[in-house]
């Protein structure tokens, strides 16, 4: 048995820098520990055997280096996808970096060997 189990959502942001990069890794992060994923322990399979598709959304996505997003993760065997979504909030006074907002889906699944 395979295929999606779970999907989990985070938000994250960079307030200052306007880094892409970090709102997304920001995002990733909200996903994996404001929740528990411990669908592997549940399955009878390793932590290590976990994909986990990634889904990011940002006003600029070809500014997310997808490596330091790779390195939030601590097992599985993850893939990104980037487009375009979350959101730019212009400062009031109209200088400097924007607020980036970047959301992130995790969608989670293991291949359950049969009973």
């Amino acid at each position: 048995m395979s295929g999606p189990m779970i999907v989990e959502f985070g938000l994250g942001t960079s307030l200052r820098r306007g880094s892409y990069t970090e709102a997304a890794a920001r995002a990733v992060r909200a996903a994996l520990w404001r929740n528990s994923i411990n669908l592997a322990e549940y399955m009878g399979v390793g932590k290590e055997d976990m994909r986990i598709e990634v889904h990011i959304g940002c006003a600029k996505p070809e500014l997310i280096d997808i490596d330091v997003l790779a390195d939030v993760f601590p097992y599985g065997e993850t893939s990104f996808v980037v487009g375009h979504g979350g959101l730019d909030v212009a400062r009031p006074e109209g200088q400097g970096n924007p607020t980036v907002m970047a959301q992130a889906a995790l969608i989670v699944s293991v291949e359950v060997p049969n009973a």
